[in-house]
């Protein structure tokens, strides 16, 4: 590696542990590794904005962004919350379970944790600490942990991003993300179920039963979203991305026109909160994008693949290594970052050693939501925190057996692919 590239990665180490946004520091020490290298300034805009402009696929993060901006609006959330306490608030620890299973069904609508986190979630805290009912460090543990399914079932930004940098079909990835989806939800719920019957957490009182149809009935056009999307795609009436557009126009017309929830100053709102979020992932893009040609332009990846092919890993060993690489770097990085430099350096070795791509990008993207809850960095924890008043002591005592949990399910996914790739092989997957 060329002292260029090695002033490169230690200046934007530096950079990222004073603060500095991941986009910008990448893009700034491009420029770094420009100068010292002595090549044209421009290359930084020319490979970023290339890479932009010829991935069709990329114009889906917007779409899917606004469509969950949509769905965290209350007119949207409180019905799903009354369908999803029919389903389960009966059982000890209600509202636990609750928030476990509205977030399976956020998730088939906006494919964010974050924006999960920040909706839905937020909602669940109030609930759930209310009259002292749970813990607030229990309530925001349960509702961080449940957060992380949001990418895993489709659809999900991060899948779109891993299906760019590593040239990966995105509906046998979103098609491969609904089981491990469900077995996270199943492993948080049988912890939940476990830890509710110890602390004699309390159940949520039946709904009437001359509601139970009006709760359906009401529920059921949110619910048909996920429907609609995922019908689409595989159906081959749309693609991945023309389906996020198609998810972000009946989100719109669900807000705006059947439930009237969504006024003019609001949906300006709306769109300013979407434009805010999708630069700050374009940015990150690009300056990803010139890392990825720096990493080319060394012979990074083929070194690291030349290395690991001197070391003997079965495919196996190889996946529990970068399980294990992901979730030591998940304690420090963004896991955005993780997903954009990391991926295209294995890529190589994934290939040679035969592991099927979609099957390791799934792996990948449960890595990376389970770095969202893992201390210190712990990014979804920092914005429950925010959003809920909650001291993040407070869950940090709470999270560690969930992350058990979901470690539990990512351990069963990496050495059984089939319960990845069943779906997708199903549907004429031939990977």
């Amino acid at each position: 590696m060329s002292l260029a590239a090695v002033l490169m990665f230690a200046a934007f180490f530096a950079g990222a542990a004073i603060g500095v946004p991941i986009g910008h520091a990448m893009i700034a020490t491009g420029f770094l590794y420009l100068w010292v290298h002595g090549s044209d300034m421009g290359l930084v805009a020319t490979q970023g904005l290339n890479g932009l402009f010829k991935s069709f696929v990329l114009l889906a993060v917007p779409m899917f962004i606004f469509a969950a901006e949509i769905m965290n609006y209350p007119a949207i959330s409180d019905r799903l919350l009354k369908f999803t306490t029919l389903l389960v608030g009966r059982f000890r620890g209600g509202l636990a379970h609750v928030n476990v299973v509205l977030s399976v069904i956020f998730s088939g609508m906006s494919g964010s944790a974050l924006a999960d986190a920040a909706g839905p979630g937020k909602l669940m805290i109030s609930l759930m600490t209310k009259e002292n009912r749970y813990t607030p460090g229990f309530a925001g543990a349960v509702t961080a942990a449940s957060a992380t399914i949001g990418p895993i079932i489709p659809p999900s930004i991060p899948m779109v991003l891993y299906a760019v940098v590593a040239d990966t079909s995105i509906g046998y990835l979103f098609m491969a993300g609904i089981i491990p989806g469900l077995m996270m939800a199943v492993s948080l719920m049988v912890l939940i179920h476990v830890m509710a019957t110890r602390r004699n957490f309390p159940t949520e009182p039946p709904i009437p039963r001359n509601e139970i149809v009006g709760t359906v009935r009401e529920a059921l056009p949110t619910l048909m979203l996920p429907v609609i999307l995922l019908g689409g795609i595989y159906s081959g009436a749309v693609t991945p991305t023309e389906a996020a557009a198609v998810a972000a126009g009946y989100a719109l017309l669900l807000a705006a026109g059947l439930y009237r929830a969504l006024s003019p100053k609001e949906l300006f709102g709306v769109l300013v909160r979407s434009s805010r979020a999708t630069a700050i992932v374009a940015v990150t893009i690009i300056g990803a994008l010139f890392f990825n040609y720096v990493v080319a332009a060394e012979g990074v990846a083929e070194h690291v693949a030349n290395w690991i092919a001197a070391l003997g890993l079965s495919p196996l060993a190889f996946l529990l290594v970068i399980n294990l690489l992901f979730l030591l770097l998940g304690c420090f990085l963004d896991t955005l970052l993780m997903l954009l430099i990391v991926v295209p350096i294995v890529m190589p070795s994934v290939r040679a050693l035969g592991i099927d791509t979609v099957h390791f990008g799934v792996v990948v993207v449960v890595n990376m939501m389970i770095g969202l809850i893992t201390p210190p960095y712990g990014q979804m924890l920092f914005l429950i925190s925010g959003v809920s008043g909650i001291r993040l002591q407070a869950m940090l005592r709470e999270i560690w057996p969930f992350i058990g949990a979901l470690l539990a399910a990512l351990l069963l996914m990496t050495m059984l692919p089939d319960v990845i790739l069943f779906l997708p092989r199903y549907f004429g997957y031939t990977g």
